[in-house]
C-alpha cells in the first residue's frame, strides 16, 4: 500500500527508491527516443566545437550511452524514471548528460583524455562537413548566450525546456551526471529569458542536416595514395561474399554455426510459409498463422535471406531486444512470412514460427546496422493477434493489423465520452498512431480501437511488439473493453498502465470489486484491481487502487507480481489506504471482494470490521497489517 496525501495513503509498503532496468530495456529506449536523445547532447556540447565535429560528437555519444555487456547481462541500477515513464530511457540520457558534460571540460596537461573529449572514431562522413540547418535570429541569438553558459548550465536549460523535467528531477539527472553543484547550474539557466520552443528548431536538431563537400584539392592529392588500399579491400570483400563462410549475402548477421539440414532450411527465403489471402476466412483457427503475407517486399529475397540470418545469428551491429521469457534462438525451421515492406524509411520483416514473433528493421538506405524484436505470443487467439507494431518514430507507431479488423481507430481512455479517431488502413497497415504513454503529468492515455466480425476492443501499447488486450469484469467473466460504461470503468486508472510496461504483458483486466462510504459523510470511494497477465504464465503484476469522489485519478493502494490475487485461480483481494477527510481525520480504509466475510488490522492500527469493509480512525504514516477471513473459512491476506 503507497501514500497519497489528500485522498489515501498507505500502512505498509513504500514504494522502492530505485528500479532496476536490463540491457535490452536500454538498448529499446535509445532506439526509440534517438532523435531527442541526440538533440539533447547536441545541446549541451560546447559551441566552441566546429559544427561537423559537435553533429558527429552528439551521435556518437548517444550510441556510446548503453552500459557494455549483452542481453543475459546483470540488471543495471537506474537512477530515476523518465520523461516517458521508461527506467531505460532515464539511465541512456543520465549517460548522454554526462558524457556530453566530459566532452566539454579542458584537456589536461597530466593524464590520459576521456574519451568523449578525443574526437569520436565513428560516426564518420567522409568527403563532407555536416551541419543542421540554419534556424532564425531568434535561434541564433539563443545559442550565442548558451554558448556563453557553463556545460552544467546548458545541460539544466536543455532538461528543462526539451525534456520538460521539474527542477527536483534536473538536479538528480545533474547529480547523478557528476555535477559538483547543480543549484548554480540551474541559476546560472535561469538567465536565459528565451521560451524553450526554440530547442525544438531544426538549428538544434543533428538527425535532420545539410551537406558541403570538403577540401577538394587535398582529396584529390590523397586520391592516388587511397587506391592500392581499396583495391586491397575490394579484393577482400569479394573473397568474404563468396558463399561459405562469408557474411556478405547475410547482411549484419554473425558468421554461420552449424550446417544440418534443419538450420539451413530455416535460413532459406524460398522455403517460408506463406499462407494465401483467404485461409483465415475458412480456418477454425484465429491466430498469426493464418495471416497472408503481405507488403511490397514479400518477393525480396535478399532482404528475406537477412532476415532469416539474423534472427539465427544476431552479429554485432544488430540492435537485440525480446520481451521478458522469450528465448532468443533462431527458428527450428522455416517460419511465416507475415510481412516485409518500407515503413517509415525502414524495411521490416515480421517473421511468426509458431510461438514467437520476429520483426526485423534496417535502414532502407544510407546508414548501416539493424535491429530484430522479439515476442512470445504462443496460445494467442483472435484479440492477441489483433495487431503487431511494424515501427516507432519519436512517439508515432505504426501497427500491422490481423486481415479480419475492418476498422481501426485511436481513443484516448482519459476520455470515454470522445468519438475514436479512425485511423487510415492500406495493405493492413495503420496511421500513425500517437504512443506517448507514461509522460508526466499524465493527461491522455491513447488506445487502439479494433473492429471485426465479433465485436469491438481495446488495445494499448506498452512499449513491445504486440500491444496488450484490455478487459473489464470478474475475472472468469472478463469482457473486452468495447462500449462507454466499460471505458469509464478505466478512466481513473488508465495512467496506471504504466506499471505494466515492458513486462511482456499479453492483457491487462479493471475489476471493479468493491463500494465504500467514506466516514464523515465525505461520499462513496470505489476500489479496484487491476491484473496484467504475461505471455510466459509468470510475473502477472497486481494493483490495488482507490478512488475517492471527485479524484481525477485513482490512487495505487497496494502492489504485487506474481500473486494469484485478482486472478482466475483467486478472485479474493483485500487492500487498504490511509485517508485523510475533507474535516482532516485520518483514518485506515480497507475493502475486500465479495467473497471476504470480515476485515482485521493489526500493528500500528487496531481494528475490525464484521463484513468486507473496515473504517477505523488512525494516525498519519501509522502502518498496519490487513488480514481477511473467507465464506468458505480461509483467509486473505492484505495485498502489499
Amino acid at each position: 500500500m503507497q501514500s497519497q496525501d489528500a485522498a489515501a495513503q498507505s500502512p505498509a509498503l513504500s514504494s522502492p527508491a530505485g528500479q532496476a532496468v536490463d540491457v535490452e530495456q536500454a538498448e529499446a529506449a535509445l532506439v526509440e527516443h534517438y532523435p531527442r536523445l541526440v538533440r539533447l547532447a547536441y545541446l549541451v556540447l560546447p559551441s566552441r566545437m566546429s559544427r561537423t565535429r559537435r553533429v558527429l560528437t552528439a551521435h556518437a555519444l548517444v550510441q556510446r550511452a548503453l552500459p557494455r555487456g549483452r542481453s543475459d547481462a546483470p540488471l543495471i541500477p537506474a537512477q530515476s524514471a523518465g520523461r516517458d515513464g521508461d527506467p531505460g530511457y532515464a539511465l541512456v540520457r543520465l549517460q548522454v548528460v554526462r558524457s556530453a558534460l566530459e566532452a566539454g571540460l579542458p584537456l589536461r596537461r597530466r593524464g590520459l583524455p576521456k574519451r568523449s573529449q578525443l574526437p569520436p572514431l565513428l560516426p564518420q562522413v567522409w568527403g563532407l562537413t555536416v551541419f543542421p540547418r540554419p534556424g532564425g535570429a531568434d535561434e541564433l541569438a539563443l545559442d550565442q548566450r548558451l554558448s556563453a553558459l557553463s556545460g552544467s548550465a546548458r545541460a539544466a536549460h536543455a532538461l528543462r525546456g526539451l525534456e520538460r523535467l521539474p527542477d527536483a528531477d534536473v538536479r538528480r539527472v545533474l547529480d547523478g551526471a557528476g555535477v559538483a553543484d547543480p543549484d548554480a547550474a540551474l541559476a546560472e539557466a535561469d538567465g536565459i529569458p528565451d521560451p524553450y520552443r526554440l530547442l525544438e528548431s531544426p538549428e538544434f536538431d543533428p538527425c535532420a542536416l545539410q551537406a558541403r563537400p570538403t577540401d577538394l584539392l587535398r582529396r584529390r592529392r590523397h586520391l592516388k595514395a587511397g587506391v592500392v588500399g581499396a583495391a586491397a579491400l575490394a579484393v577482400c570483400g569479394a573473397l568474404l561474399s563468396l558463399p561459405g563462410d562469408g557474411w556478405g549475402a547475410d547482411g549484419p548477421a554473425a558468421p554461420p554455426y552449424a550446417g544440418n539440414p534443419a538450420a539451413q532450411a530455416a535460413l532459406d527465403p524460398a522455403k517460408l510459409t506463406r499462407v494465401p489471402d483467404s485461409v483465415w476466412r475458412t480456418s477454425e483457427r484465429t491466430d498469426f498463422s493464418v495471416w497472408p503475407a503481405r507488403g511490397a517486399l514479400t518477393g525480396d529475397r535478399a532482404l528475406l535471406r537477412r532476415a532469416l540470418a539474423v534472427w539465427a545469428r544476431p552479429g554485432e551491429g544488430v540492435t537485440s531486444s525480446a520481451t521478458p521469457g522469450t528465448p532468443t534462438g533462431g527458428p527450428a525451421g522455416p517460419p511465416h512470412l507475415l510481412y516485409a515492406g518500407t515503413v517509415d524509411a525502414a524495411r521490416v520483416v515480421v517473421l511468426y514460427d509458431g510461438w514467437r514473433l520476429a520483426r526485423y528493421a534496417e535502414p532502407e538506405e544510407g546508414a548501416r546496422g539493424a535491429a530484430l524484436d522479439l515476442a512470445r505470443v504462443d496460445g494467442a487467439g483472435r484479440a492477441g493477434a489483433s495487431a503487431v507494431v511494424l515501427s516507432r518514430s519519436d512517439g508515432n507507431v505504426r501497427f500491422l493489423l490481423a486481415p479480419w479488423v475492418r476498422e481501426a481507430g485511436e481513443r484516448d481512455l482519459r476520455e470515454p465520452d470522445d468519438d475514436a479517431r479512425e485511423l487510415p488502413l492500406e495493405d493492413g497497415v495503420t496511421g500513425p498512431f500517437v504512443s506517448e504513454q507514461g509522460r508526466e503529468p499524465c493527461t491522455t492515455w491513447n488506445t487502439l480501437e479494433l473492429t471485426d466480425g465479433t465485436g469491438t476492443r481495446l488495445l494499448t501499447d506498452l512499449g513491445e511488439l504486440v500491444p496488450a488486450r484490455l478487459t473489464t469484469g470478474r475475472p472468469g467473466e472478463v469482457k473486452d473493453v468495447s462500449g462507454e460504461k466499460a471505458r469509464r470503468t478505466w478512466q481513473p486508472y488508465a495512467c496506471s498502465l504504466a506499471a505494466m510496461r515492458s513486462a511482456g504483458v499479453r492483457g491487462v483486466n479493471a475489476w471493479a470489486y468493491a463500494e465504500q462510504p467514506l466516514p464523515d459523510g465525505d461520499g462513496r470511494a470505489r476500489w479496484l484491481c487491476t491484473r496484467g497477465e504475461t505471455w510466459r504464465g509468470t510475473g502477472a503484476r497486481v494493483l490495488a487502487q482507490f478512488h475517492s469522489p471527485g479524484a481525477r485519478y485513482g490512487a495505487v493502494a497496494a502492489r504485487a507480481e506474481d500473486v494469484p490475487a485478482c486472478g482466475t485461480r483467486q478472485p479474493d483481494v483485500l487492500a487498504g489506504v490511509l485517508w485523510k477527510s475533507a474535516g482532516g481525520t485520518w483514518y485506515l480504509l480497507a475493502a475486500g471482494s465479495e467473497g471476504v466475510e470480515s476485515v482485521e488490522a493489526t500493528g500500528g492500527v487496531e481494528g475490525r470490521a464484521k463484513d468486507r469493509l473496515l473504517s477505523v480512525r488512525a494516525e498519519k504514516g501509522a502502518r498496519a497489517d490487513l488480514e481477511g477471513t473467507l465464506e468458505d473459512g480461509g483467509s486473505v491476506g492484505g495485498l502489499r
